[in-house]
């Protein structure tokens, strides 16, 4: 066995290579927090968070827990409730502190690793790598063809409030400006001043939502990405390729880069076991998007306008123009006029800004000078551009007005492109009544309501476009008949086929047999008439959904892995044979216990041509505010999945995925079937599902005003599948044991036994790369000395030993595998990050444990407003460690 380093040896090594900068800024935020503390508690309260702080540091050697670690509980067991909850909000808001630094500090990073050359893990760095590997022309094709679909999803896994997370963003501005180097002391002083007041906010700001968010709350939330950070980055993603791509002619000629970002959403529209989700909402939902990206492009369109002073003499406007001018001036003579006396011997800023005044009547839905569609409104900036490349303007035509049309051209007139999704049951129950209403018991899913919900897809398809809503995702696909039903309803719906909206209907394969079932499924689905129609109408377009979430938790992480690796293998090979455009949609969560990791390694360790230029996947929960809060951090995010997309079309990949599959099949099998069978001896274990309630805060999570969709399928957990992945996944992890991201691995190891194998498939095999790499994540941010503590709560002893066995052989032998005397210890950055955090989140978690022995404990003495502030504890503790490790579900 390979000797280890102790945690305590490793958070020293952590600290010292910490760069200075974020030291600094880490000390800086932490000095204000308790000057706050003090302000609002006195010494005695910022007295008690350093003491809880230095004994959790100072435990982190203490294994049998008997020492410092005993001390911190006592400590946390002498608090008062309110003291309690003033000391897990004060490590809530270091967590946020610290999470805004580290952010900064990637934004600083990025910036400083800008080279001459592109990085090969940019889209300019692939492109040049597949040039070389196939020609400039090949190249240049499949540049024009990526797609990248991320999905925004409500699921819930973001812990914190909206109005935490609008403090937190003030606060993350200001560090920003205190960065800048020409501060002098005064203006120092000042942002010194606005950071203690900021923070004084997030401190007295209640971080407990007090009732659940609506589906259209959860509508408006996803709306702020898309204002603070998507609307803006997007054209400078092409626009960064572009440049590269172009050189010397950068900025003086037509674009080279191809707008492939599309923004789907199942905010508003994922019904499946969300009761709160109706046909008005999904309307909602629609209209919400078209307003904020109509908003947004009137505001840019008029912005370009008003700068567009290049006067006919310069640059006389192409016949073109003017034949548009005079069509505008049909429209509206008054508005034309006031625009004309605005902007005498400027054509070109004329029409724009008549182009303004009808994306406002668009928004107001004034018929008569609204625009159809976003095409025609493509149409007239086109007409702009070509009037001012003819007159030689040539960077005027290739700049903003160039970053317009990529705005327009990503996002359209609806800006996000809504995806219903609804469970296979709800369908075939449905159609049963329906056709049999008087013998057929009424489902408990409103049948009518199923109904309007294809009315109100062909409602928004005629409002917004047939792309704003025209995908329909089938939960749990076991046949052909399941996608068949969903035509059959929407004839139903709307009276006739010729009626019903446009649909493109997915089928969403989430367990492990459904998994294995998919070829077979998909060949029925070639024989329904609406999907042949479809297919002819779209170039053979088809797109299948795999499920991460239900997958893990039906056969465990490492099966899931591999399941789905067949998966994608076996569906891509029949699209082959079939002439079928695939896209693979990798229902993903943030967690590793739902397909989480860094998506572009993922997407390079996928099998030939599951990919092809094509990737989507799920982002939810903390994940759409980790990836896309933050415009440097997005930036840098969509380039890099890009860059990967492309690059999983280059023949060495292929050819390296292709041959490591091969060559490591049988390691694969083995794998497969002992993880599994070790998987299925803990949870098919008499009494688990209860056991692993009352270890965990699952209940307690499920009280928790997250997210519009309920938690769990019944009135109570009495066996796994009563539980939804997601808080499966979230209560694991809040449990510090992060079980769905690692369990039976190390029994699969240890039966494989030959460690040379071992390493020599993690350096040359892709997939199973990335799996330990994940897990050895998952590993750092679980803590067996506080699993224990968890894991005590349940009074099965066997199980609890189960767990523990099983994490001590994961860890020895991944430990094994990658040559690191402890996790992470290869990846220098993101291990600094867990080492340093860990001893705070510790503090969290035991007064976690505090909450959750007295609620599991009956005690008639105490009353129930005791009991709801034992409660109020425990959730205020959940959003803490949720902010600690950045990686809930």
């Amino acid at each position: 066995m390979i000797q280890t380093s102790s945690p305590d040896e490793a958070r020293r090594n952590a600290r010292h290579e910490m760069p200075e900068a974020l030291r600094a800024d880490v000390r800086t935020l932490g000095a204000l927090l308790g000057r706050v503390l003090r302000e609002y508690g006195g010494e005695e309260l910022f007295a008690d968070v350093e003491r809880l702080r230095a004994l959790t540091i100072d435990a982190v050697d203490d294994m049998d827990g008997n020492g410092r670690l005993a001390e911190a509980q006592a400590l946390i067991e002498s608090f008062s409730l309110e003291r309690a909850r003033q000391v897990a909000r004060a490590f809530s808001c270091y967590f946020h502190l610290v999470n805004l630094a580290e952010e900064y500090h990637r934004v600083r990073a990025l910036r400083a690793r800008e080279d001459a050359e592109p990085r090969a893990d940019t889209l300019a760095g692939a492109y040049a790598q597949l040039a070389a590997e196939t020609s400039a022309e090949e190249a240049a094709r499949r540049l024009g063809e990526i797609e990248f679909h991320p999905v925004l999803t409500a699921h819930p896994t973001e812990a914190r409030r909206r109005a935490v997370s609008a403090s937190i963003r003030r606060i993350s501005d200001l560090i920003a400006e205190a960065d800048d180097p020409r501060l002098g002391a005064n203006g120092r002083l000042r942002i010194e001043r606005r950071l203690l007041a900021e923070i004084d906010t997030l401190w007295r700001t209640a971080h407990l939502r007090e009732t659940t968010p609506s589906p259209v709350d959860e509508v408006y939330t996803a709306m702020s990405v898309f204002e603070q950070t998507l609307f803006e980055v997007l054209p400078h993603v092409y626009r960064q390729t572009d440049d590269w791509l172009l050189g010397e002619e950068r900025g003086r000629t037509a674009p080279r880069a191809t707008p492939f970002v599309r923004l789907g959403s199942w905010i508003g529209a994922d019904r499946d076991g969300n009761p709160n989700v109706t046909a008005k909402v999904t309307r909602q939902a629609a209209a919400i998007a078209a307003e904020h990206v109509l908003t947004a492009l009137e505001r840019e369109t008029t912005r370009i306008g008003l700068a567009m002073t290049v006067d006919e003499e310069t640059t006389p406007p192409s016949p073109e123009l003017l034949a548009l001018w005079s069509a505008q001036r049909q429209l509206s003579d008054e508005i034309t006029s006031q625009v004309a006396a605005r902007s005498p011997r400027e054509p070109h800023r004329r029409v724009m800004l008549v182009a303004a005044a009808r994306l406002a009547a668009t928004r107001e839905r004034d018929a008569d000078l609204a625009y159809s569609s976003a095409e025609e409104f493509l149409s007239d900036l086109r007409v702009v551009q070509d009037s001012l490349r003819q007159a030689g303007a040539l960077r005027k035509a290739h700049g903003d007005l160039q970053n317009l049309i990529w705005q327009v051209e990503s996002f359209g007139f609806h800006l996000t492109e809504l995806e219903v999704r609804q469970h296979s049951k709800v369908h075939a129950q449905t159609l049963a009544w329906i056709e049999d209403p008087d013998s057929v018991p009424k489902p408990s899913v409103d049948p009518e309501e199923v109904l309007e919900t294809f009315r109100a897809i062909a409602a928004i398809q005629r409002r917004h476009g047939v792309d704003a809503c025209r995908r329909y995702i089938v939960s749990f696909t076991t046949s052909s008949e399941d996608l068949a039903a969903v035509y059959r309803l929407a004839e139903h719906a709307l009276g006739s086929a010729e009626a019903a909206p446009v649909l493109d209907v997915i089928p969403l394969f989430e367990t492990f047999d459904d998994l294995k079932a998919a070829p077979r499924i998909l060949d029925e689905l070639l024989a329904v008439p609406q999907v042949q129609q479809r297919l002819e109408q779209t170039g053979r377009r088809l797109e299948v959904m795999l499920g991460y979430s239900d997958s893990a938790k039906d056969v465990g992480p490492v099966s899931a892995t591999l399941a789905i690796y067949t998966a994608q293998e076996e569906i891509a090979d029949w699209a082959r044979r079939n002439d079928i455009r695939l896209t693979l949609f990798h229902g993903k969560g943030g967690a590793l216990g739902r397909g989480g990791g860094p998506a572009n390694r993922a997407i390079l360790a996928q099998p030939p041509h599951s990919v092809d230029g094509r990737f989507k996947l799920t982002e939810q929960g903390e994940v759409i505010t980790a990836r896309y809060g933050n415009r440097a951090i997005a930036a840098r995010h969509i380039d890099q999945v890009a860059a990967a997309t492309l690059l999983a079309w280059a023949p060495s990949t292929e050819r390296r995925n292709t041959e490591a599959a091969e060559r490591f099949a049988d390691l694969a099998a083995t794998l497969d079937e002992v993880s599994r069978t070790r998987f299925f001896e803990l949870v098919h274990a008499d009494g688990f599902a209860p056991w692993f309630a009352r270890v965990t805060p699952q209940e307690e999570v499920g009280l928790l005003p997250l997210g519009s969709r309920p938690a769990r399928r019944g009135l109570s957990v009495e066996s796994l599948e009563d539980l939804r992945a997601i808080p499966w996944v979230f209560a694991w992890t809040q449990a510090r044991i992060n079980l769905t991201g690692w369990f039976g691995l190390g029994t699969a190891l240890e039966a494989v036994g030959d460690l040379e194998l071992l390493r020599t498939a993690y350096r040359e095999w892709p997939l199973f790369n990335t799996l330990i790499d994940n897990v050895e994540m998952s590993l750092a941010k679980t803590d067996r000395r506080i699993a224990r503590q968890y894991l005590a709560l349940g009074d099965r002893e066997d199980l609890a030993q189960l767990v523990l066995d099983e994490l001590d052989l994961t860890t020895v032998w991944v430990l094994r595998i990658t040559g690191h005397a402890y996790p992470l210890e290869g990846r220098r950055v993101l291990g600094r990050a867990v080492q340093l955090r860990n001893p705070y989140v510790d503090a969290l978690s035991l007064l976690q444990v505090r909450a959750l022995r007295a609620l599991r404990t009956e005690d008639p003495q105490r009353s129930p407003e005791e009991t709801a502030e034992i409660r109020r504890l425990l959730l205020l503790t959940v959003n803490g460690i949720a902010a600690g490790l950045q990686n809930t579900g």
